[in-house]
C-alpha cells in the first residue's frame, strides 16, 4: 500500500540491457502491485543521458522523485560507472539506487555498497524464484519514501 500520492509519483528508472529481462522485470514489478511510472534504459549511457537530461532526453526535465533499478553488467557504460556517477553528482546523489543484477560475488556486493547503492538484489536464475523476487521488490518499492532530487 503506497504511502501518499507524492510517493506514488516516484518514477522508476529501470536500467537493463536485455530487453526480455526488462520486460520480465517490469511485468513482475506490476504483479507486485507497483503502479509507479517506469522508464527503461538499455545501457549505462542511456541511463546517464536520462538522469542528466541529455541525448534523446535533452530538454525533458527529470522527474522530481526518482528511484533507479540498476543492472551492473551492461554494454557501453557499465552499472558500476553509472552508480559512481550518480553518487558523485550533487544533483543526483540522493536518488536511491537498487542494484538488480545476476552477480552474487561478495566483492561485487561490497563494492556496490562502498560506492553508495541503497540495496543490492541478486536476480535468481530459475524463473519462479526470479518472478517471486521481483514481485517482492515491487512490494518493497511501494513502501519506500523517496526524497525529491536536487
Amino acid at each position: 500500500m503506497p504511502l501518499t500520492d507524492e510517493y506514488d509519483a516516484t518514477t522508476i528508472l529501470l536500467v537493463e540491457d536485455e530487453p526480455a529481462h526488462a520486460e520480465l522485470i517490469e511485468s513482475n514489478l506490476r504483479r507486485g502491485k507497483l503502479g509507479n511510472p517506469i522508464v527503461r534504459a538499455g545501457n549505462g549511457q542511456e541511463a546517464l543521458d536520462y538522469l542528466l537530461s541529455r541525448g534523446k532526453w535533452e530538454g525533458i526535465p527529470r522527474p522530481d522523485s526518482l528511484l533507479v533499478l540498476l543492472d551492473l553488467n551492461m554494454p557501453v557504460i557499465d552499472g558500476v560507472q553509472v552508480l559512481r556517477t550518480i553518487k558523485a553528482d550533487p544533483a543526483l546523489r540522493k536518488i536511491p539506487v537498487i542494484v538488480l543484477t545476476s552477480t552474487d560475488e561478495p566483492r561485487e556486493i561490497e563494492s556496490a555498497y562502498d560506492i553508495g547503492c541503497n540495496a543490492y538484489v541478486t536476480k535468481p536464475v530459475r524463473y519462479q524464484a526470479f518472478a517471486e523476487t521481483i514481485q517482492g521488490l515491487g512490494q518493497f518499492v511501494t513502501l519506500l519514501a523517496v526524497p525529491k532530487a536536487a
